[in-house]
């Protein structure tokens, strides 16, 4: 059976099919009206009200109200579970040991129960970062300028890493700092430290920030510093499985 579902259940057939669901390693859901109890960092209360339990196969336990994007109490993944039933109140407890911790339940009523036995292996795949900017670049080099030649990603100094190292067409050592956002007069510091590291150099090293725009101050402190600036968009768009893509919008 790959998922159940069950409406208004009493409270003894609550508490089996929520420890049905921990014995499947299930992803369990529950909407019920509840108390919640946290103690651990801190103490917090919540009173009676209607909510939504979910808790995951990792051990995940999350407790949302009917507002706001963020559940209102939570516990991370490795979670152990515990259940009892008393007086027609199923409770279920959430404890952590490193830090000590415990979210407690108090099920007054239960609208539905369900879970669901899934397989899901795949990793959320993101398009748009930094990382992203720097295949681009290593693909196409005149993106940034004619005769730039990239020779090195995540270059070590002594100030963090250089996002890509490489050389101008006059073969001028050039220092890319990488932003996939508006960049402002951080991103501008950042570079201007990573060029310290060359002061000892012999030759004028560049340093040019590249992102899709930036701040009126970052330009001006730029220009102060004898940096540059190359407008570039990250790409937004995935690899694509097989030869199937969606547009919505035609």
């Amino acid at each position: 059976m790959k998922y159940l579902v069950r409406e208004n259940p009493e409270a003894i057939e609550t508490l089996e099919l929520i420890e049905d669901a921990f014995s499947k390693r299930a992803f369990l859901i529950l909407i019920s009206c509840c108390r919640v109890k946290y103690e651990g960092r801190a103490v917090s209360r919540l009173g009676l009200g209607d909510r939504i339990l979910i808790i995951k196969a990792d051990g995940s336990f999350l407790i949302h109200q009917n507002r706001n994007l963020e559940p209102v109490n939570w516990q991370p993944p490795k979670t152990k579970f515990k259940t009892m039933i008393k007086d027609d109140i199923v409770y279920i407890k959430g404890v952590r040991r490193y830090p000590n911790e415990s979210l407690e339940v108090e099920i007054h009523k239960t609208y539905l129960v369900s879970f669901f036995i899934g397989e899901d292996t795949k990793s959320l795949e993101l398009a748009g970062y930094e990382e992203d900017m720097a295949d681009m670049i290593f693909k196409n080099p005149d993106l940034i300028e004619e005769g730039f030649r990239p020779t090195s990603r995540e270059y070590s100094t002594s100030q963090g890493f250089i996002d890509i190292i490489g050389k101008d067409k006059n073969g001028n050592i050039t220092v890319l700092e990488l932003k996939s956002r508006h960049a402002g007069v951080n991103a501008v510091k950042q570079l201007k430290r990573y060029l310290e590291d060359f002061e000892d150099h012999k030759k004028f090293v560049r340093g040019i920030l590249v992102a899709p725009s930036i701040t009126e101050d970052a330009r001006e402190l730029l220009e102060e510093n004898k940096m540059e600036f190359v407008s570039l968009e990250p790409p937004n768009e995935l690899k694509r499985e097989g030869n199937v893509t969606l547009d919505f919008y035609r």
